[in-house]
């Protein structure tokens, strides 16, 4: 299901999604404290959180799903939102070092084509950052959020799916342990339940986080050697040689 970017720009408007912005903002830096020379890119909804890589960074940009729609992002200098087939990125092989992807994998039909477009564009060694909501989590089983709509993801799910696309996954984390809570006194003290909830219930995060890296190369299967006593016979046998024998 592709949530419309009207949806998505209201959320991250609310006191709600302010705050899930920030605690998934202070996250992606601690994956990334320096994109410095490095040409970042974000798919999906990316732009809450594309902001703080702008400074050092080659270039910054976005690409939107046609599907969810896209709005003039930044508001201030050029415009660096492209609305896109995210199956058909209107990129050059190996052109990005970083890709983050938030609100993507879940919303899109075919994820797994979506990645392969993504190593695609990739450069050899180049990092990406996938944020989905969480299986276990409680963001997505209510509808009070972005992350309560399309398919959740167990981790388990999100390794096979990053390794068929050729993808080695580095680094894994969960954020959003807050529930998705209009109270004012939830939102408060979201801090202090996110510090808790990593310390003590890490399983039950609202989102995973995983980095991974491009791959290069893929394995391929050893065919087994035929043993030595085994006797190889003609399948086919001439029938002038049957009639002589």
């Amino acid at each position: 299901m592709q949530l419309d970017v009207v949806d998505l720009l209201e959320f991250y408007r609310t006191p709600l999604g302010r705050v899930a912005a920030g605690i998934l903002s202070r996250k992606l830096t601690q994956f990334w404290p320096d994109t410095k020379q490095d040409r970042v890119m974000g798919l999906g909804f990316p732009t809450p959180y594309l902001g703080q890589f702008v400074e050092g960074s080659e270039r910054v940009f976005a690409f939107m799903p046609a599907g969810q729609g896209i709005f003039a992002w930044p508001k201030e200098g050029n415009r660096s939102a492209v609305l896109v087939d995210e199956t058909t990125l209107p990129l050059p092989d190996s052109s990005i070092d970083r890709l983050l992807m938030v609100h993507t994998l879940e919303m899109v039909n075919d994820p797994l084509a979506t990645l392969q477009e993504a190593w695609r564009v990739m450069a050899p060694g180049g990092r990406i950052i996938i944020v989905v909501p969480s299986r276990g989590g409680l963001w997505s089983r209510l509808d009070a959020s972005p992350f309560g709509f399309g398919r959740p993801f167990s981790r388990g799910q999100l390794q096979k799916l990053l390794r068929n696309a050729l993808f080695s996954p580095e680094k894994w984390d969960g954020a959003l342990y807050l529930p998705p809570s209009k109270s004012r006194m939830m939102l408060r003290s979201a801090n202090a339940i996110e510090k808790t909830g990593q310390k003590f219930w890490p399983a039950f995060s609202g989102v995973i986080v995983a980095e991974a890296t491009k791959r290069l190369y893929q394995g391929l299967p050893v065919a087994t050697k035929a043993k030595a006593s085994r006797q190889l016979r003609p399948t086919l046998i001439p029938a002038s040689t049957r009639q002589s024998r």
